[in-house]
């Protein structure tokens, strides 16, 4: 896992005021996922088939 820009992490306009929600951050083959409330901990990734699946479950 290689560092990441800082500024490259987004996380829901509709949680700014809320630590307890993920940061997602496009990454070159995969979308990066991180837990604001311990961001140095790591992330982890997700390939475009199983970010699309994560997406597609949440919606339900």
């Amino acid at each position: 896992m290689g560092a990441i820009d800082a500024h490259t992490w987004r996380k829901s306009s509709r949680s700014q005021s809320n630590d307890a929600c993920v940061e997602v951050a496009p990454l070159p083959t995969s979308t990066g996922i991180r837990d604001t409330k311990d961001r140095d901990r790591g992330h982890l990734e997700a390939g475009p088939a199983a970010w699309r699946e994560l997406l597609n479950a949440l919606k339900r």
